[in-house]
């Protein structure tokens, strides 16, 4: 390293030996978590096993990775090198001018999913290993999966090549790219965690350097792939997601070769009115499309030695076009079916704005007559309303006031409906408050935020009364019946605004 320039004081440096390891943290409370019976299958064994030996190579940690004393850390930056970004102005500012020199005359780019190395300069760190991470798109999930996996694996493979021990990676996925935080926490642990176990000997420490926002995702998911304990890792098999990666962590996609059919626009639309129920939503997640018809003819490639499509991205349209086709087909439906048997319920609605203009969308637990409806056409009501809502910010306000088990969705449900909206749905959702909340609604909260979407975690909001929704939407603008606003009186008085009275 090089000395500090005269006039400089000396920032502070943080030296591994004062941070806390993973394996000697103490394991989650909540890690023998009870599953609802017939609910959720878990996997018959963990994919990530407890490891001690690697869960002492693991650092978690909040703060500046530039004051970190370690053989590298990894800058999450852009094509050009420049990105403007906390974590990297402050390497660029603490690496001194002669970083920009070198990348000026020696890098000059670094491509997404790549990564290039320059000197620490003035940094605690040794190296910098530049990477940039990839942009979000729906229509491209797999692509950007894959992506940001390379980026994690290249960093690792550089660090490993480079002979070095120690390396300080930041959280490179971004919500300025559109990537969803919990998704790309998935990608990095298990990306990690493989490497560990294949190049484990090269490395003896891997800190992950995350903020406030990203802290409680890597908190919840840690547990997932790296379990401190027996009761972790038994756990983990009903909370690990289907896609846990191959070998290296890399998402799986199976091979496809697209077989061009006689009239394709037939095949568009002949199945709109036809689709198949599942047995918890009446509602098929995986009817046929045109791009559903695109399998593979093994016997056909055989003959004609043809080979299949392994370009990720080629796989990567076809399945996020078959993702996209199958809500279209729902919205569609949902326009043109006879929905008054639940929108005549008025359990779900819009009343208003927020004080920021957002729009407000009720639902009233109490009149969501869950097992006397039919579940399809809850969910095609569900899309009907929101679609037009969603394409921009949006809050929920949800009240349980005086609800029974008769009005308890199934978790296997709420998993279904979840995975069904589009990525729009989870994005634009600003805040979800619940009333009156229970014991019920607290362990589905917990539940649900922790281990399906832990990325709206700190969007989720439980209030005791209806005035504490006044500090962020006028009263004028929430229409509630009657009956909540007297409950609310019983147990509350009279301290709220009454509906229309001036703010």
């Amino acid at each position: 390293m090089e000395p500090e320039p005269l006039g400089k004081l000396p920032e502070p440096v943080v030296l591994v030996e004062t941070l806390n390891r993973w394996g000697d943290a103490p394991s989650a409370q909540h890690a023998s978590v009870i599953i609802p019976s017939g609910e959720v299958r878990g996997l018959h064994a963990s994919p990530f096993p407890c490891d001690d030996c690697i869960n002492q190579k693991l650092i978690l940690w909040d703060g500046d990775i530039s004051s970190l004393e370690v053989d590298a850390i990894v800058n999450s930056t852009n094509e050009s090198m420049n990105d403007i970004n906390p974590a990297s102005a402050s390497i660029f500012r603490r690496a001194g001018p002669r970083l920009r020199e070198e990348i000026k005359a020696d890098v000059k780019e670094c491509g997404t999913g790549e990564a290039k190395v320059t000197q620490g300069h003035y940094l605690p760190a040794r190296y910098i290993i530049h990477t940039v991470g990839p942009k979000y798109n729906m229509k491209y999930q797999t692509a950007s999966e894959n992506t940001l996996h390379m980026c994690y694996r290249n960093t690792l493979q550089k660090a490993k090549e480079m002979g070095l021990h120690s390396i300080a990676i930041p959280v490179i996925n971004s919500l300025k790219r559109n990537y969803p935080p919990d998704q790309g926490a998935h990608v990095a642990l298990r990306t990690v965690r493989r490497f560990l176990e294949r190049h484990g000997n090269s490395l003896d420490t891997v800190i992950f350097v995350v903020d406030k926002v990203d802290l409680g995702i890597y908190e919840v998911l840690l547990p997932l792939y790296f379990p401190r304990s027996k009761q972790e890792e038994d756990a983990a098999r009903y909370q690990l997601p289907s896609d846990v990666g191959g070998p290296d962590g890399e998402p799986i996609m199976a091979d496809r070769q697209i077989r061009i059919i006689d009239n394709p626009q037939h095949a568009l639309h002949a199945d709109d009115e036809s689709l198949s129920t599942s047995p918890h939503l009446e509602i098929s997640l995986g009817d046929v499309s045109t791009f559903a018809q695109m399998q593979p003819d093994a016997d056909r490639q055989r003959l004609l030695g043809e080979r299949p499509i392994t370009d990720p991205i080629a796989h990567a349209i076809i399945q996020e076009l078959e993702h996209q086709e199958r809500y279209e087909k729902l919205l569609r439906r949902s326009k043109i079916e006879d929905l008054t048997e639940v929108s005549g319920i008025g359990c779900l609605y819009q009343s208003g704005v927020d004080r920021l203009g957002r729009p407000v969308v009720v639902f009233i637990g109490k009149w969501f007559p869950y097992n006397k409806i039919s579940l399809d056409k809850a969910l095609l009501y569900l899309i009907y309303l929101l679609d037009p809502i969603v394409r921009g910010d949006y809050v929920i306000v949800y009240f349980h006031t005086l609800t029974s088990n008769s009005n308890y969705p199934s978790f296997s449900w709420l998993r279904e409906v979840y995975n069904v909206l589009p990525y729009k749905y989870k994005k634009n959702l600003k805040a979800f408050y619940v009333v009156h909340p229970t014991f019920w609604t607290k362990m589905v909260t917990w539940w649900f935020t922790t281990f399906m979407a832990p990325a709206i975690k700190q969007k989720v909001h439980s209030l005791p009364g209806v005035e504490y929704l006044y500090s962020v939407m006028s009263p004028d603008q929430l229409e509630i019946p009657a009956f909540i606003t007297e409950f609310d009186m019983t147990i509350n008085g009279l301290r709220y605004f009454q509906p229309g009275a001036p703010t």
